[in-house]
């Protein structure tokens, strides 16, 4: 099938040939943060270096927010709260209902957040976030600042804030299993090293906190950046050739060929089957035979 590599028979029946990749909208800087709102019918993805999240719908491309404190990832809460991770202000923010915005996380014992890339809500509420210090490294995507803590992965919820993973060089995207007993997080290195270490991890989730992490899978060429998971537990990467997905046992089963480098990626659309994705300086959206995890 073109614009595919089928890697397993299984992902044949995964795409559909008659749906090919679409170009929603370009223009941009570097995108990332696709969320979806269903009840809306837009997609908000954030446009980093332009300081600013769009809305993307059936109608056209609008600026839904700007500046945004150069938001980074998105997603929704369990009440269809928009929670955002901001590079410039180093917090984790939440948007009312009413429009107005709550600071959720910006201290950690004291001292500043580094810049939050990613950020997952468990369906008990709780907050799961990523913190390397990629968006306080240059001027691009937030402003040069000094990083007051090592690269994390946090849990937020009533009791507060709480590290859930430490022993990350970069810690970048994150999706939990359709179970929620897994999650899984994408390590991306210290930004600059010539050898960055690059590769999905896995956790076995236990309450409140994660059990040692093991490597998933490495994502050539490229490197995985934002993961999402479908409804059958296959993993949905973001790669330098398009998208990749991968089986819950770690095992390539093809590709989603796009021309530019994707960074991120979400579900969306009729009953989540539509597979919006960032790459670079464009918006895809692609049709797919399968549903994204739904919200529990």
């Amino acid at each position: 099938m073109d614009g595919f590599v089928i890697e397993d028979p299984v992902f044949a029946s995964m795409v559909l040939p008659n749906a090919p990749l679409q170009l929603l909208a370009d223009g941009f800087r570097w995108l990332e943060g696709p969320v979806w709102f269903a009840d809306h019918e837009v997609l908000l993805f954030s446009d980093i270096p332009n300081d600013r999240i769009m809305r993307w719908s059936e109608a056209g491309v609008s600026v839904f927010r700007s500046p945004s404190h150069f938001s980074n990832g998105q997603t929704r809460d369990g009440q269809g709260r928009l929670i955002t991770c901001s590079h410039r202000h180093r917090n984790i923010t939440r948007t009312e209902l009413d429009g107005s915005v709550t600071v959720l996380a910006e201290r950690f014992e004291g001292k500043r957040l580094n810049s939050p890339n990613d950020v997952v809500v468990k369906s008990d509420g709780s907050i799961w976030f990523s913190d390397p210090h990629y968006g306080i490294n240059t001027d691009y995507e937030g402003g040069k600042q000094q990083a007051e803590l090592p690269a994390r992965v946090y849990r937020l919820d009533a009791d507060g804030l709480a590290v859930v993973a430490d022993d990350f060089e970069g810690p970048n995207g994150l999706c939990f299993s359709p179970d929620e007993s897994l999650l899984y997080i994408t390590e991306s290195g210290v930004q600059f090293a010539a050898e960055p270490r690059r590769f999905i991890r896995v956790f076995e989730v236990q309450g409140k906190s994660l059990g040692p992490g093991t490597k998933f899978h490495k994502v050539e060429p490229g490197f995985a950046d934002g993961i999402r998971c479908d409804e059958n537990g296959n993993i949905w990467s973001s790669a330098g050739d398009g998208v990749h997905c991968i089986s819950p046992d770690g095992k390539l089963l093809g590709k989603i060929l796009v021309p530019h480098t994707v960074s991120n990626l979400t579900f969306g659309g009729r009953n989540r089957s539509r597979l919006f994705i960032c790459a670079g300086q464009h918006l895809y959206a692609i049709y797919t035979n399968t549903r994204g995890c739904a919200f529990k």
